[in-house]
Protein backbone atom coordinates (compact mmCIF):
# COMPACT_ATOMS: atom_id res chain seq x y z
CA UNK A 1 0.00 0.00 0.00
CA UNK A 2 1.40 3.41 -0.97
CA UNK A 3 1.72 6.36 1.33
CA UNK A 4 -0.96 8.26 -0.61
CA UNK A 5 -3.39 5.38 -0.12
CA UNK A 6 -2.62 5.30 3.61
CA UNK A 7 -3.21 9.05 3.80
CA UNK A 8 -6.56 8.69 2.04
CA UNK A 9 -7.63 5.90 4.40
CA UNK A 10 -6.46 7.84 7.47
CA UNK A 11 -8.21 10.95 6.17
CA UNK A 12 -11.42 8.91 6.08
CA UNK A 13 -10.95 7.90 9.74
CA UNK A 14 -9.00 4.63 9.49
CA UNK A 15 -6.96 4.55 12.73
CA UNK A 16 -4.80 1.63 11.59
CA UNK A 17 -3.73 3.54 8.47
CA UNK A 18 -2.96 6.58 10.64
CA UNK A 19 -0.88 4.40 13.00
CA UNK A 20 1.11 3.05 10.05
CA UNK A 21 1.73 6.56 8.74
CA UNK A 22 2.87 7.87 12.11
CA UNK A 23 5.09 4.87 12.79
CA UNK A 24 6.92 5.66 9.56
CA UNK A 25 7.52 9.36 10.40
CA UNK A 26 7.66 9.68 14.20
CA UNK A 27 11.46 9.41 14.50
CA UNK A 28 11.94 11.94 11.73
CA UNK A 29 9.57 14.40 13.42
CA UNK A 30 11.25 13.96 16.79
CA UNK A 31 14.73 14.57 15.33
CA UNK A 32 13.58 17.81 13.72
CA UNK A 33 11.90 19.03 16.90
CA UNK A 34 14.90 18.11 19.04
CA UNK A 35 17.33 19.84 16.70
CA UNK A 36 15.32 23.05 16.76
CA UNK A 37 14.26 23.10 20.42
CA UNK A 38 17.46 21.55 21.84
CA UNK A 39 15.44 19.86 24.61
CA UNK A 40 14.19 16.27 24.74
CA UNK A 41 11.01 16.91 26.71
CA UNK A 42 10.00 19.96 24.70
CA UNK A 43 10.61 18.04 21.47
CA UNK A 44 8.37 15.20 22.66
CA UNK A 45 5.65 17.69 23.60
CA UNK A 46 5.88 19.41 20.21
CA UNK A 47 5.69 16.12 18.30
CA UNK A 48 2.73 14.97 20.39
CA UNK A 49 0.93 18.22 19.70
CA UNK A 50 1.68 17.93 15.97
CA UNK A 51 0.27 14.39 15.92
CA UNK A 52 -2.93 15.52 17.64
CA UNK A 53 -3.33 18.31 15.09
CA UNK A 54 -2.57 15.88 12.28
CA UNK A 55 -5.31 13.46 13.32
CA UNK A 56 -7.79 16.27 13.90
CA UNK A 57 -7.03 18.20 10.71
CA UNK A 58 -6.26 15.32 8.34
CA UNK A 59 -9.76 15.41 6.79
CA UNK A 60 -8.96 18.93 5.54
CA UNK A 61 -5.87 17.79 3.59
CA UNK A 62 -6.82 18.04 -0.08
CA UNK A 63 -3.76 16.50 -1.73
CA UNK A 64 -2.49 13.28 -0.10
CA UNK A 65 0.77 13.60 -2.05
CA UNK A 66 1.55 16.76 -0.05
CA UNK A 67 1.17 14.94 3.29
CA UNK A 68 4.86 15.14 4.28
CA UNK A 69 5.10 18.89 3.66
CA UNK A 70 1.79 19.44 5.46
CA UNK A 71 2.92 17.38 8.47
CA UNK A 72 6.27 19.20 8.61
CA UNK A 73 4.37 22.50 8.66
CA UNK A 74 2.19 21.25 11.54
CA UNK A 75 5.33 20.20 13.40
CA UNK A 76 6.99 23.58 12.89
CA UNK A 77 3.91 25.34 14.26
CA UNK A 78 3.98 23.04 17.30
CA UNK A 79 7.72 23.64 17.75
CA UNK A 80 7.16 27.40 17.66
CA UNK A 81 4.31 27.16 20.18
CA UNK A 82 6.42 24.97 22.46
CA UNK A 83 9.36 27.39 22.30
CA UNK A 84 7.06 30.29 23.19
CA UNK A 85 5.52 28.46 26.13
CA UNK A 86 8.95 27.38 27.34
CA UNK A 87 10.13 31.01 27.25
CA UNK A 88 7.13 32.10 29.31
CA UNK A 89 7.56 29.36 31.88
CA UNK A 90 10.83 30.82 33.14
CA UNK A 91 13.30 28.38 34.65
CA UNK A 92 14.57 25.63 32.45
CA UNK A 93 15.52 22.73 34.70
CA UNK A 94 16.61 19.52 33.03
CA UNK A 95 17.54 16.19 34.49
CA UNK A 96 20.96 15.24 33.27
CA UNK A 97 20.97 11.98 31.42
CA UNK A 98 24.03 9.85 31.15
CA UNK A 99 24.46 8.94 27.53
CA UNK A 100 26.57 5.98 26.47
CA UNK A 101 30.00 6.94 25.34
CA UNK A 102 30.83 6.68 21.71
CA UNK A 103 34.22 6.31 20.15
CA UNK A 104 34.88 9.90 19.20
CA UNK A 105 38.08 11.85 18.92
CA UNK A 106 38.56 14.68 21.38
CA UNK A 107 38.80 17.24 18.60
CA UNK A 108 35.54 16.13 16.98
CA UNK A 109 33.80 16.19 20.35
CA UNK A 110 35.07 19.68 21.10
CA UNK A 111 33.97 20.87 17.66
CA UNK A 112 30.51 19.35 18.12
CA UNK A 113 30.14 20.96 21.56
CA UNK A 114 31.28 24.31 20.25
CA UNK A 115 28.86 24.10 17.32
CA UNK A 116 26.01 23.11 19.66
CA UNK A 117 26.80 26.08 21.94
CA UNK A 118 26.81 28.48 19.01
CA UNK A 119 23.69 26.90 17.47
CA UNK A 120 21.81 27.39 20.77
CA UNK A 121 22.49 31.14 20.55
CA UNK A 122 20.50 31.40 17.31
CA UNK A 123 16.90 32.52 17.39
CA UNK A 124 14.16 29.95 16.85
CA UNK A 125 13.56 31.26 13.32
CA UNK A 126 17.24 30.94 12.43
CA UNK A 127 17.56 27.45 13.95
CA UNK A 128 14.47 26.36 12.01
CA UNK A 129 15.77 27.45 8.62
CA UNK A 130 19.22 25.96 9.29
CA UNK A 131 17.71 22.59 10.27
CA UNK A 132 15.37 22.51 7.28
CA UNK A 133 18.07 23.49 4.80
CA UNK A 134 21.18 21.75 6.12
CA UNK A 135 19.75 18.80 8.05
CA UNK A 136 16.72 17.91 5.95
CA UNK A 137 18.34 19.01 2.70
CA UNK A 138 15.41 21.16 1.59
CA UNK A 139 16.09 23.91 -0.89
CA UNK A 140 15.52 27.44 0.37
CA UNK A 141 12.30 27.56 -1.69
CA UNK A 142 11.05 24.30 -0.13
CA UNK A 143 11.99 25.47 3.36
CA UNK A 144 10.15 28.76 2.80
CA UNK A 145 7.05 26.88 1.68
CA UNK A 146 7.27 24.52 4.67
CA UNK A 147 7.57 27.39 7.15
CA UNK A 148 5.04 29.51 5.30
CA UNK A 149 7.24 32.55 4.70
CA UNK A 150 8.30 34.37 1.54
CA UNK A 151 11.37 33.00 -0.24
CA UNK A 152 13.27 36.25 0.29
CA UNK A 153 12.66 36.02 4.04
CA UNK A 154 13.93 32.43 4.06
CA UNK A 155 17.06 33.44 2.15
CA UNK A 156 17.63 36.32 4.53
CA UNK A 157 17.18 34.13 7.62
CA UNK A 158 19.55 31.51 6.26
CA UNK A 159 22.12 34.17 5.40
CA UNK A 160 21.95 35.84 8.82
CA UNK A 161 21.93 32.48 10.62
CA UNK A 162 25.05 31.42 8.72
CA UNK A 163 26.72 34.75 9.44
CA UNK A 164 25.80 34.52 13.14
CA UNK A 165 27.20 30.98 13.34
CA UNK A 166 30.40 32.04 11.59
CA UNK A 167 30.83 35.13 13.79
CA UNK A 168 30.21 33.20 17.01
CA UNK A 169 32.66 30.46 16.00
CA UNK A 170 35.27 33.09 15.10
CA UNK A 171 34.71 34.89 18.42
CA UNK A 172 35.06 31.64 20.36
CA UNK A 173 38.26 30.82 18.46
CA UNK A 174 39.69 34.28 19.19
CA UNK A 175 38.83 34.06 22.91
CA UNK A 176 40.38 30.58 23.13
CA UNK A 177 43.59 31.66 21.41
CA UNK A 178 43.75 34.82 23.56
CA UNK A 179 43.42 32.66 26.67
CA UNK A 180 46.32 30.48 25.53
CA UNK A 181 48.52 33.54 24.93
CA UNK A 182 47.76 34.93 28.39
CA UNK A 183 48.37 31.61 30.12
Amino acid sequence: MTKSELVRLARDGDRDAFDLLMTAVIDHLYRIARLILRDFDSAEDAVQEALVHCWRDLPTLRDPDRFDAWLNRLLLHSVTDEARSRRRSGANVRVLQIEPSQPDGAGALADRDELARVFNRLSLEHRTIVVLHHYLGLTVDEAATTIGIPIGTAKSRLHYATEALRAALDADARSTSAGKVLA
